[in-house]
């Protein structure tokens, strides 16, 4: 059974189109919004969680 994932709008996308979708869960999804059928980027919710604070280090 396939699960279901919930996707939002990341908070630092721009309004300009450009724009970046996450699906959080016991992994993190990353995709383009333009480009959906091209598919996401997987990564373990702790290695998300560790890039997202880097980021907000900077």
């Amino acid at each position: 059974m396939t699960e279901e994932r919930v996707w939002h709008k990341a908070s630092y996308s721009s309004g300009s189109g450009s724009c970046v979708e996450v699906s959080e869960g016991a992994d993190a999804l990353v995709r383009d919004t333009q480009n959906r059928d091209l598919g996401h980027l997987s990564a373990p919710a702790q290695e998300w969680v560790a890039l997202l604070a880097a980021v907000r280090v900077q």
